[in-house]
C-alpha cells in the first residue's frame, strides 16, 4: 500500500481506543446492506450493477479487462465520493476504510484519503476479517456470561419484562428485537423485514461484547430458530445449559389483553391472518384451523387468542421448556395479574435482586 495508509488488523480495529472518527464500507449497497461493521457508512466506490458488471467481465473476458474498467468506474466514483463527503471534514478526522477483504476498492480511496492529509487506516482482511472475528466470538462468548432466562407462555409479556430490565439497568439481550420477528407463526412485525442471517448475528455479537462477564444477562426463551433465523449455537448451548431459568406466570386475561395489543394489526384484515393460521394445518389438522378462521372472520379476537393459547401454543411451549430447561419446576417464580408497566416495574427489580450462584465466566475469546 502507498505511504500515509495505515494497515489495521481487525482486533486493533474493534479495539474500544481505536479512535476512527468514521468507519467507511466502499462495498455496493447490496453487500452492506447484507451486513456491514456496527457504525459504518456506506460509500460505494461501485454501485450493484457496476460491481454484476466487473465481475462478469473477469471471468468471460479477463481479469485485465475487468481492471480497466473497474479503475474507470472507481475513479469516477471516488471523485464524487470526496466532493459530497469529505469537504467538510477536518484535517484531524480520522477514517477507516474496508472492503470485501481489504483490497482494491477500500485501497483505491483510503489511497486519495491519505493523499488529501487526512490520517487514514484500511482494515486488512476487510469485511471477511470482521465476520470471521464474530463467528470466533459468538462460539466463545456465550460461555463467559450466566444468563437469565425468562421461561413463559405466549402472551405473558416477556418482552415487556425484558424491558422493565433495560430501563432498571439490567444487562437485556433482545434476540427477537434483533431478529425482527416474535417467534411464532404470527411473528413477522409488520414494516420491519427480518435481517440477513449474517446481520443478526452481527447484531447479537454486538451485544454480547458490550456486556460485563460479573454481571447476569436477562434473556427471553428462544427456540432454535426465530422466523427464518438461526439463533447462534453456543448462544443456545449456554441458555439451555448453564442458564438460570425465571418461570414468567402471567394471569391468563392478561395474557389476552398483551397478545391483543402486541397483535392488533393483526386484527384490521382477518384474512391474512387466517392464510397464517393455514400453516398449522399439519400440526392442527383442518377443523381445528377452521374453527379459529371462523373466529377471527367474526372478529372474535379475545376467544380466538384464548383457543389459540389452550389448544396450541401452550401445549408446545411446556414439551420444550421442560426439553430445555428440566429443573424448570424448582426455578423461580415471577407471579404477574395485569402485566402493566407498574408491574413490569416491579418484577424487574424482583429479577435483579435474585442471587446469581456458581457465576462461571469461562474462557475468553481470542483477542
Amino acid at each position: 500500500m502507498a505511504q500515509g495508509v495505515q494497515q489495521v488488523a481487525i482486533g486493533d480495529a474493534l479495539a474500544a481506543d481505536a479512535g476512527f472518527d468514521t468507519v467507511i464500507d466502499v462495498r455496493s449497497p447490496a453487500e452492506f446492506a447484507e451486513d456491514h461493521l456496527p457504525g459504518a457508512v456506506n460509500w460505494p466506490v461501485l454501485d450493484d450493477e457496476e460491481r454484476h458488471l466487473v465481475g462478469t467481465l473477469y471471468v468471460q473476458t479477463s481479469p485485465l479487462a475487468a481492471r480497466k474498467l473497474g479503475a474507470a468506474l472507481v475513479s469516477r466514483r471516488i471523485a464524487a465520493i470526496v466532493e459530497a463527503q469529505v469537504h467538510d471534514k477536518p484535517r484531524e478526522w480520522r477514517p477507516l476504510v474496508y472492503c470485501w477483504r481489504g483490497g482494491q476498492r477500500s485501497g483505491s480511496l483510503a489511497l486519495v484519503l491519505a493523499q488529501i492529509g487526512f490520517r487514514t487506516a484500511q482494515l486488512q482482511g476487510g469485511y471477511k476479517a470482521f465476520r470471521a472475528r464474530v463467528r470466533a466470538d459468538l462460539d466463545a462468548l456465550p460461555a463467559r456470561f450466566t444468563c437469565r432466562v425468562l421461561c413463559g407462555r405466549t402472551g405473558s409479556g416477556k418482552t415487556r419484562l425484558l424491558q422493565a430490565l433495560r430501563e432498571a439497568g439490567a444487562q437485556v439481550l433482545d434476540l427477537e428485537g434483533l431478529a425482527h420477528h416474535r417467534g411464532s407463526i404470527l411473528g413477522a412485525m409488520p414494516g420491519l423485514p427480518q435481517p440477513s442471517q449474517k446481520c443478526f448475528d452481527t447484531r447479537v455479537w454486538h451485544a454480547l461484547s458490550a456486556f460485563d462477564p460479573a454481571r447476569p444477562v436477562f434473556v427471553e426463551s428462544e427456540s432454535a430458530r426465530i422466523g427464518s433465523l438461526r439463533v447462534p449455537a453456543a448462544l443456545l448451548a449456554a441458555m439451555h445449559g448453564q442458564g438460570q431459568p425465571v418461570r414468567i406466570a402471567t394471569a391468563d386475561a392478561a395474557r389476552i389483553a398483551l397478545l391483543l395489543d402486541d397483535y392488533r394489526n393483526r386484527t384490521i384484515d382477518p384474512e391474512p391472518l387466517c392464510r397464517l393460521l393455514d400453516g398449522l394445518v399439519e400440526l392442527q389438522g383442518h377443523e381445528r384451523v377452521g374453527q379459529w378462521q371462523a373466529l377471527a372472520r367474526a372478529g372474535r379476537w379475545p376467544a380466538l387468542i384464548g383457543a389459540l393459547m389452550s389448544e396450541h401454543y401452550d401445549p408446545l411451549y411446556e414439551r420444550s421448556m421442560q426439553r430445555s430447561y428440566p429443573g424448570l419446576d424448582a426455578a423461580p417464580r415471577i407471579e404477574l395479574a395485569r402485566g402493566d408497566a407498574a408491574e413490569m416495574a416491579a418484577a424487574a427489580q424482583a429479577l435483579i435482586a435474585l442471587p446469581l450462584p456458581n457465576p462461571n465466566p469461562g474462557p475468553s475469546p481470542a483477542p
